[in-house]
């Protein structure tokens, strides 16, 4: 008798044993495969772990597979290694794990060869860019014109209808074709023009390079250092070799501007995306391109850490300091730390760039687990921008703005630049106040404000989403004095509309930006002289290239110095600092404005005169003082529900009578905030100085939750490595 021990969906921090009867008439069975299994009343796709001659469920319990699914293994021993790791170190179910991981065709029990996707290129004729009276499929042609090719869902995810891409192939101006290429290996790779590196690239580019086996490289670059370069010839290096790279970077920083750079640098080579926008049929394309090594480059987000490679042969992960790399549902896994997991497991170079690495990063930089390469000089101007700390005390302002910057703006707007205005906060006014009573509009269902927005006249909160009508009176005295209290990205677009009445204005953010598409077509209007006022939240700070903006103006810079999350400044000064990057880039150095009423703030100071450098040296050291990560290891248990009581005794229940040696406990505290969509949220915090020690209480503490029944009657989370502590 043979049996399988096999990973199953299912909430459950154990695997599964089924015996395999009629092994001989079966394909032979591999760790790695699909097979299909009872489950309950239910069939269910499940992952061969092991192949095992015995098992110590019982003989009538035992159940057999039902079928084989697959002829060969869709994840390798080394792929399965590094999902076990995965699940182990964010103590969470193997089966889940591997879920996560898996396209959803696979998911499902489907050929992972069901596989046709459309690409489209101009032909002679559309290249020649013949002028036409439909806007759209001119901007279609440009596209491929910049792009070379792209694939019908990409195209669509930039907003192109299929109506649009028809109309093109009528008049034979692009040509429609499945692509597999899997030649690019034989061949050196074709390599379009590049610019001749500065000292420090060239440092750094060597460095990389000639580094053997697992290495990890931290280049730390100013904001327009040239970062990007470094990644290209490095990987100009990588192609030489037949190698595969994947590029991992931030949801937001996978514009259109970033791809069509690296489809420029390799015209010939196979590049594929990864992203939320890809149909099914897509992600299991781009999975299996990887895995057959048809594909050379991949350009993806946090998800595309878990495809499979033939020949990896480089990491890369772009502004490593991005929050969007930590998943904050479900696996809660960091693809950065898997990144380095999976380059120590091929035996690879490692690359993190950022010009504000995060301080988990910098600190095994200086503890030398990372090799430090700095780039301190902008790649476009041999000057740094101009910081300038703007006291808003006794300022006269309207709409947040104050007078004196609003001369700073008109001096940059009359000289033809563009001028950035920034605040991390959308709608038109984070709330409303009775000017009578003081009543404010909270939400009623989260501990926090209803936001203003008054372009649909609606109340939304930005928390659980609820939204409701702008009230005409007062709920709690009647009156009609109900006013905006606070600003938001709306106000300032429309205060700035009213002062500069002949300036075109753009707006970034969640609301402006929600239709596909919408994005792409206002950075393009922006980068080609259109908008000269752009409005925004961070989705502006993130690796956007405008080469006229010359002034940026960083609105309310003090929410971030006082707050109860430790990791505040940080993201406070990586924000700054990113933000700022996006002025100066054309040659001349540019001008920077902060907006405070703490000018003489440590850590403004230091920012300001110093730079992210000096300043996250010295952030670290407080974290020291303060034993806090990364100087400390951290979990934390999150949990929620409508009734207090249980979730308060659900994690005193986890407390242990007696100090655990090593472990030190806070909690259960209430979250930041404490009531989400009608349920009270509070946190037990875990931390141990040796990562090892952490484990082994966490594992203990995850089997004791199997069997809690008060776990039953709450939802929980168990977050490693915690970045948001909300």
């Amino acid at each position: 008798m043979h049996f399988v021990e096999v990973a199953i969906k299912v909430p459950l921090q154990r695997t599964f044993d089924y015996k395999v009867e009629q092994l001989l008439h079966s394909p032979e069975l591999k760790p790695g495969m699909r097979v299909r299994v009872p489950f309950g009343s239910q069939k269910k796709v499940a992952v061969v772990l092991a192949l095992k001659t015995s098992t110590d469920v019982p003989a009538d319990k035992i159940k057999p597979i039902i079928d084989v699914i697959d002829d060969t293994p869709v994840l390798s021993e080394q792929h399965l290694a590094l999902l076990k790791f995965t699940a182990r170190y964010y103590c969470y179910p193997l089966g889940e794990t591997i879920h996560t991981a898996l396209p959803a065709a696979l998911r499902q029990g489907e050929c992972p060869d069901k596989t046709s996707i459309n690409m489209v290129e101009l032909t002679e004729k559309g290249a020649k860019l013949p002028s036409l009276k439909a806007k759209t499929q001119l901007s279609l042609l440009k596209q491929l014109a910049e792009s070379g090719k792209s694939s019908v869902t990409e195209l669509k995810a930039l907003g192109f209808t299929k109506k649009t891409i028809d109309s093109l192939l009528d008049k034979q101006l692009i040509t429609q074709f499945i692509e597999h290429d899997n030649q690019w290996q034989q061949r050196p790779p074709t390599v379009g023009s590049k610019p001749v590196l500065n000292k420090e690239q060239a440092v750094a580019c060597t460095s990389i390079n000639q580094a053997n086996g697992f290495t990890s490289f931290l280049l730390e670059g100013v904001t327009g250092s040239g970062k990007t370069e470094v990644y290209l010839q490095c990987l100009e290096e990588v192609l030489k070799k037949g190698q595969q790279a994947l590029v991992l970077v931030p949801e937001i920083g996978l514009t259109p501007q970033t791809v069509n750079r690296f489809r420029r640098r390799f015209p010939d080579t196979p590049i594929m995306l990864w992203h939320s926008a890809l149909t099914d049929n897509e992600r299991l394309q781009t999975w299996r391109f990887c895995e057959k090594g048809s594909c050379a480059i991949v350009i993806g987000t946090r998800s595309s850490i878990f495809l499979p490679f033939l020949s990896l042969g480089m990491i890369i992960v772009d502004e490593e300091h991005d929050s969007s790399f930590k998943q904050q549902d479900t696996l809660r896994y960091h693809a950065r730390d898997l990144a380095a997991y999976r380059a120590y497991q091929h035996n690879i170079v490692l690359v993190l760039g950022s010009a504000t690495p995060a301080l988990e990063t910098l600190h095994k930089a200086i503890n030398n687990k990372y090799q430090l390469l700095s780039l301190t000089e902008r790649a476009q101007t041999s000057t740094d921008n101009q910081f300038q700390l703007m006291d808003m005390k006794g300022q006269p302002e309207q709409a947040g703005i104050a007078h004196a910057s609003l001369a700073y703006m008109r001096q940059h707007l009359e000289r033809g630049k563009q001028v950035m205005v920034f605040l991390n906060r959308r709608g038109f006014s984070p709330t409303l106040i009775c000017h009578e009573c003081g009543w404010l509009s909270e939400c009623s269902r989260c501990s926090t404000s209803a936001t203003f927005h008054k372009a649909i006249g609606q109340m939304i909160c930005h928390h659980c989403g609820e939204q409701h009508q702008v009230p005409h009176q007062c709920p709690d005295c009647g009156s009609t004095q109900i006013f905006p209290n606070g600003k938001g990205t709306e106000q300032i677009e429309e205060f700035l509309t009213q002062t500069f009445p002949d300036i075109p204005i753009s707006r970034i953010d969640r609301d402006s930006t929600r239709r596909k598409g919408s994005l792409e077509k206002a950075l393009d209007d922006i980068n080609q002289g259109g908008a000269r006022i752009l409005v925004g939240t961070q989705m502006l700070a993130k690796g956007h290239h405008f080469a006229d903006v010359s002034l940026v103006l960083i609105l309310d810079v003090d929410s971030g110095l006082y707050s109860c999350d430790f990791r505040a400044t940080e993201h406070l000064a990586q924000l700054v600092t990113q933000v700022a990057g996006r002025a100066g880039r054309s040659g001349e150095p540019g001008q920077v404005l902060l907006q405070t009423h703490f000018p003489e703030h440590p850590l403004l100071q230091d920012l300001v005169n110093n730079g992210y450098q000096d300043f996250a040296r010295y952030a670290l050291t407080e974290r020291e003082e303060a034993q806090l990560p990364p100087i400390t290891n951290m979990a934390m248990v999150r949990a929620e529900g409508h009734n207090i009581n249980q979730v308060v005794d659900f994690l005193t229940d986890l407390v242990p009578v007696q100090n655990v040696s090593g472990i030190q406990l806070l909690g259960p505290i209430p979250a930041p905030l404490e009531r989400v969509a009608g349920k009270y949220r509070f946190q037990l915090h875990i931390q141990a100085q040796e990562r090892s020690h952490l484990h082994q209480y966490l594992a203990q503490m995850v089997d004791y939750i199997s069997t809690s029944k008060l776990a039953q009657k709450v939802r929980w989370s168990l977050d490693v490595d915690p970045i948001d502590m909300i």
